[in-house]
């Protein structure tokens, strides 16, 4: 018992020097990415210092090499936001996402690009293609499908008129709460503020545990969220970053009906990526309406054992019961085998467009 503080003390000690080393190699790192941003501007004034392939490679890199005891995934989360913050000594990146404050989409932006990337809130979709498009930010995150309700089709309606590109995705574990306000009656509350998907994914908990609570859909979590802040009798559907913000308690946690609920993001851009090792390419194909037109479409992916991992159907805005398909599927555009088959795509269809190929998301 009597070594118990002097063995604490050292290893108190060995942190202090882990700590001193830690400082160092992070500083050192900064001033090797200042390095960077001197020599691609020397070379191009115009250089663009955001490169997901690099990150999605050196993230990827870092959960390979991880050996514990932290869980790998925690890993690659702490190395991001000393690349966010080295990111941010090149070029400090501006996100649009839609808003507002609080959502999980800010949550998706500051997950993928790090907590120095400054994010602006959007009130709608096509207004965050919109500042990307006319340079105000540098990137937009937009969701695109839920596991639970499906796809977002607003958002693949607004990749038909616009000239964006995907430059990554990241998949977003959704987790709900059941949130109140210091000033709230408990055992009064009698409704419920949240967004229409949220309820849906809450359903069956709100029916066994609120049955009679009056369910009030508004704009978005953080909204509901912030109403919550003025009444008494009412509680809100929310995640964490509205929970912090508004500073309100969660009166229960994880309500959602599916524990696997998760949303995909998609970050928008006008950047070409290139192949980072694992990646994914996003088009849009308008096929003539004729027998037989979506096996033609699909016959070259599976006779090149590409592998398709999503397939969504929107109407065509140039004719009556036309229809155009959005593709996701693994592989890059560079890849010979999957150009052969763009090709080959492209010979059979009305129209195709590459959205973009992309790493797949790591985190």
């Amino acid at each position: 018992m009597t070594d118990t503080p002097i063995d604490l003390e050292a290893l108190r000690q060995r942190i202090d020097e882990l700590d001193g080393d830690i400082l160092r190699l992070i500083s050192e790192r900064a001033a090797c990415a200042q390095r960077v941003a001197q020599v691609k501007t020397a070379e191009d004034p115009q250089a663009v210092f955001y490169r997901p392939e690099r990150e999605a490679q050196v993230l990827r890199r870092i959960m390979a090499l991880n050996q514990g005891p932290l869980d790998s995934e925690e890993m690659a989360r702490l190395f991001r936001e000393i690349m966010s913050a080295c990111l941010a000594l090149e070029q400090p990146i501006k996100v649009a996402y839609l808003g507002p404050e609080g959502t999980f989409t800010q949550q998706a932006a500051l997950k993928h690009f790090g907590e120095s990337a400054q994010s602006m809130p959007m009130a709608a979709i096509d207004e965050v293609f919109r500042e990307v498009e006319a340079g105000a930010v540098n990137y937009g995150v937009v969701p695109v499908e839920n596991s639970t309700e499906g796809v977002v089709n607003h958002t693949l309606d607004s990749f038909m008129d616009s000239s964006m590109r995907i430059c990554g995705e990241v998949v977003l574990r959704i987790h709900h709460h059941l949130l109140v306000a210091e000033t709230t009656r408990q055992d009064k509350v009698s409704r419920i503020y949240s967004h229409p998907q949220s309820f849906a994914q809450c359903r069956k908990w709100l029916d066994a545990h609120f049955p009679h609570a009056e369910r009030v859909p508004v704009s978005s979590n953080a909204e509901a969220a912030r109403l919550v802040k003025t009444e008494w009798h009412s509680a809100a559907i929310a995640g964490d970053m509205a929970a912090k913000l508004y500073g309100l308690t969660r009166l229960a946690e994880k309500i959602e009906d599916r524990p696997d609920n998760s949303t995909r993001f998609l970050i928008i851009g006008y950047q070409d990526v290139p192949m980072s090792g694992e990646d994914k390419t996003s088009i849009v194909v308008a096929m003539r309406n004729q027998p037989g037109a979506l096996h033609d479409l699909l016959e070259p992916f599976h006779r090149h054992q590409i592998d398709l991992t999503r397939l969504e159907t929107r109407p065509s805005r140039t004719g009556v019961w036309n229809y155009v398909f959005f593709i996701d599927f693994k592989g890059h555009r560079d890849e010979p085998r999957v150009a052969a088959v763009l090709e080959e795509v492209q010979l059979r269809a009305a129209e195709v467009k590459v959205l973009g190929s992309y790493p797949v998301g790591v985190l």
